[in-house]
């Protein structure tokens, strides 16, 4: 190791000298320093014998500022500082990057992430703390930042709806059962908004780091409160008795089933123990299965030209609920820590075995005159679909039983989400999109395609 400067010798004694341990010192130093011939090797004689805190002074000052005048002894001043043996000694003269070796090791800075992300998923680069994360461009996750001008395209508001026509089928049209069975489903998805909106204020936004997925996520919890507001309109507009709205509206501690279903979805909120992974496939699974089967009964209303307001309404929330699923499913692939397959399978069929449990034996869709053989079954289908948009194989191997279900399945259909369901997408959102991302080979939303309604 090279050292120079341009500070003459006798600036370095003075320096000592001004030292108080070497006031009483000094005339004896100033005798021996200009009578001998060699003045370095007095000034180490003179610090041997002082206390120990000079010691430390003086080695100190001769590494950071005079090094330059004693390249024959500063291994011995090293020794001196750091309390190493003389059987430790090396020669600095041979191996001169030895030196900075002498120094305390600079501890490797960790990477930081959020509080309640484990330590193993601290190389997630959707995780890391982003000094960027203020700003949004440039642009670097294109496919993220699509699906954020996706669900821009696609906002509605509560006030859009038209109930005007659905009170008459209600109280003409409906038989006491379809109007258990709706009312409840109407609670279930007033609560479930809210406690998907939880997780991405209590966890999710807080974890992500990257300013792509913080736009969907700030998106995705104003159009759950949309949701949640529309379905609390709904039923405001259905249920007219105060008692049975309060019922409703409590349905979390009113009504078990609904609780069961809450209660999975709450404990992945609160769970210390699982990774950010298993809580995004919990929560794909909380939008893409606990919705599909309720979405599909109220599809079944439609089809027999029952309340128009209810249905509209439906069509426009699973769309975004299968955005929501897909977005889902984008981030689970840019992971690199992910679960196993088997435990992915394990999320994905537990919360089957609740919604088929919800919908066939304590809310059973037979009150609207649907199979509940062929409820299992459609929601066996959109569990497969949704595991292999994680990266699984299929499980159940089931068929789409519901015709009317063909386009709105919560699978993972892009294309429905580029259609203009009853022209509620706002134009030239996507377009600005496309040309950011330089994706000029996508297909655009009044493309020809095969699945296409006609």
């Amino acid at each position: 190791m090279h050292f120079s400067s341009t500070r003459p010798p006798q600036a370095t004694y003075k320096a000592v000298l001004q030292h108080p341990i070497s006031a009483h010192l000094s005339s004896t130093l100033s005798f021996i320093t200009s009578r001998t011939l060699f003045p370095t090797l007095s000034l180490l004689i003179i610090s041997v014998l002082c206390l120990p805190s000079f010691l430390v002074y003086l080695s100190d000052l001769i590494l950071s500022e005079s090094i330059y005048l004693f390249p024959h002894i500063t291994t011995v001043y090293v020794i001196m500082a750091v309390n190493v043996t003389p059987s430790q000694q090396l020669s600095f003269e041979n191996k001169p990057d030895m030196a900075v070796a002498a120094d305390a090791k600079k501890p490797v800075e960790e990477k930081k992430v959020a509080a309640t992300i484990k330590s193993f998923e601290a190389d997630e680069p959707l995780l890391q703390e982003n000094p960027n994360r203020f700003v949004l461009f440039p642009i670097k996750y294109h496919e993220i930042w699509q699906m954020y001008k996706k669900a821009e395209a696609s906002f509605w508001t509560a006030e859009e709806i038209d109930l005007s026509k659905d009170l008459h089928d209600w109280n003409n049209r409906l038989n006491k059962d379809e109007q258990y069975f709706i009312s409840h489903i109407l609670a279930f998805f007033a609560a479930s908004d809210g406690i998907v909106n939880e997780n991405l204020v209590e966890r999710f936004s807080g974890e992500v780091q990257i300013p792509e997925a913080r736009c969907f996520y700030g998106f995705q919890i104003m159009m759950e409160n949309i949701h949640s507001e529309t379905y609390s309109l709904l039923i405001d507009t259905y249920i007219k008795e105060p008692s049975q709205r309060t019922y409703l509206f409590n349905a979390i501690d009113t009504i078990p089933c609904i609780r069961r279903k809450a209660d999975w979805a709450l404990k992945w909120i609160t769970d210390k123990e699982s990774t950010f992974a298993q809580r995004l496939v919990a929560f794909a699974a909380v939008e893409g299965i606990f919705f599909s089967g309720a979405f599909a009964s109220i599809f079944w209303l439609r089809k027999r030209g029952l309340m128009p307001g209810l249905t509209f309404s439906n069509e426009l929330i699973s769309r975004d609920e299968g955005l929501h699923t897909d977005f889902a499913c984008l981030l689970f692939s840019h992971l690199n820590n992910r679960p196993s397959k088997d435990l992915v399978q394990k999320i994905i069929t537990d919360a089957v075995v609740i919604e088929k449990e919800f919908l066939t034996e304590a809310l059973p869709c037979g009150l609207l005159g649907m199979n509940a053989d062929l409820m299992k079954q459609y929601i066996e289908f959109v569990a497969d679909r949704l595991l292999v948009a994680l990266g699984n194989e299929k499980v159940y191997r089931a068929t789409n039983p519901f015709d009317f279900m063909e386009n709105i399945s919560l699978g993972g259909k892009t294309n429905f989400f580029e259609k203009r369901v009853g022209d509620y997408q706002k134009a030239g959102v996507l377009n600005s999109a496309n040309k950011l991302s330089g994706e000029a080979n996508q297909t655009p939303s009044d493309a020809f395609a095969l699945d296409e309604d006609f």
